[in-house]
C-alpha cells in the first residue's frame, strides 16, 4: 500500500540553476544520488520548495523524467500537480505520464480564497481524475486560506484515493484535531521542519523536508528515532537543528537551503526572480553552525 511507503523522512528537492539561470540537471542528478545515499524515505518533486512556479513545462517534464530515471524505484516520488484553476489540474492529471509516481501531491488552490465548500469541490474532482492517490497539501501561508480540519477530514472520509495531508498551517491544535479524528488508512505528514517532532509524537508520521536537501542522514535519524518512540535521542537531534530552522526561512524558501548547500559546495547560490538569495549576514550565520557541526563548507 502506498500508505506504508510515505513515511518517514521526505525530502522537498529543490531545483539547482547555474549561474546563468538554466537548470542545472547534473547538480539535481547529484542531489538525487545524495538523497538515495543518505537513508531519505520518499522524494517530493515539482513542489514549492523546488521553485516550480518560474519553471517552464519542458523543464519540468524533463525533471520529472530525470529524476524518475535516477531514482529508479528505490524509494516512492511524490509529484506536485496544483494549482488555483480547478480545471487545468484535472486536465494535467488526466492527461499527463505518471509512470513512475508513486502519489500526487496537490496544494490546496492559492490567490482567489476559495470557501470551505470550494476546497472540498477542487479535491473532489481532483479525486475523480487522477490516476494515483493524492496527497491534501495544506499551506496557508502561501496560498492565503486555511483548509479547516472538518474540510481536511470530510475529504478524508469521502474520497479513498486520498491518502494523507502535508499540513503546513502551524496550528497544532487544528494537526491534532485531523490526527484524533481521520480515517485509519489517512496519515498526517509534518510540512515544517520545526515542527517535525513534536507533530510525531502527536502521531504523524513522518515530514516533506526543506532542511532533509542538505542533511538528509542527521534528520532522517531524528526522524526514524521519534517514530520508534525514542523521544529522547529524537529530542536531541531536534534540539542540534533548532538554530537552522530558524535560519532556514528567515529570507524564504528555498533561499535558505540554497545558501546551505552551495556553503557545502553542492550547488550554486542561484534563484529564479522574484526569489533572490538570503542575506550574507544570514548566510555567515549558517556557515558558523556548519562549522559547529562539524559539517563541511
Amino acid at each position: 500500500m502506498i500508505q506504508t511507503k510515505l513515511k518517514g523522512m521526505g525530502v522537498a528537492l529543490i531545483t539547482p540553476f547555474k549561474e546563468d539561470e538554466s537548470v542545472d540537471y547534473d547538480a539535481l542528478m547529484r542531489l538525487v544520488d545524495y538523497q538515495l545515499q543518505n537513508n531519505t524515505d520518499f522524494l517530493c518533486v515539482l513542489g514549492t520548495t523546488a521553485e516550480t512556479p518560474t519553471l517552464s513545462a519542458n523543464e519540468k517534464k524533463k525533471i520529472q523524467e530525470m529524476v524518475i530515471e535516477r531514482v529508479n524505484g528505490k524509494i516512492p516520488i511524490l509529484l506536485g500537480v496544483g494549482g488555483n484553476c480547478t480545471k487545468s489540474v484535472v486536465d494535467a492529471l488526466k492527461t499527463g505520464n505518471y509512470d513512475g509516481v508513486d502519489a500526487i501531491l496537490s496544494v490546496v488552490p492559492y490567490y482567489n480564497k476559495p470557501s470551505q465548500e470550494g476546497i472540498y469541490q477542487h479535491y473532489k474532482a481532483i479525486s475523480e481524475a487522477s490516476p494515483r492517490p493524492i496527497v491534501l497539501y495544506n499551506v496557508p501561508g502561501r496560498t492565503g486560506v486555511n483548509m479547516k480540519a472538518e474540510t481536511t477530514l470530510r475529504i478524508a472520509h469521502d474520497f479513498k484515493n486520498v491518502i494523507a495531508v502535508k499540513e503546513a498551517s502551524g496550528d497544532i491544535t487544528q494537526m491534532d484535531d485531523i490526527i484524533k479524528n481521520k480515517p485509519a488508512d489517512f496519515d498526517v505528514i509534518s510540512g515544517d521542519d520545526g515542527i517535525t517532532f513534536p507533530l510525531i509524537t502527536l502521531g504523524a508520521v513522518g515530514i516533506i523536508s526543506v532542511i532533509g536537501n542538505a542533511f538528509p542522514r542527521e534528520f532522517s535519524r531524528m526522524v526514524r528515532l521519534a517514530l520508534q518512540g525514542d523521544y529522547a535521542n529524537a529530542l536531541t537531534i531536534h534540539h542540534k537543528f533548532a538554530e537552522l530552522f530558524k535560519l532556514l526561512f528567515v529570507d524564504g524558501n528555498p533561499a535558505g537551503v540554497k545558501a546551505m548547500l552551495n556553503a557545502m559546495g553542492m550547488i550554486e547560490n542561484k534563484l529564479r526572480l522574484p526569489l533572490v538569495p538570503t542575506r550574507i549576514t544570514t548566510f555567515e550565520a549558517m556557515r558558523k553552525i556548519l562549522n559547529e557541526l562539524n559539517i563541511k563548507c
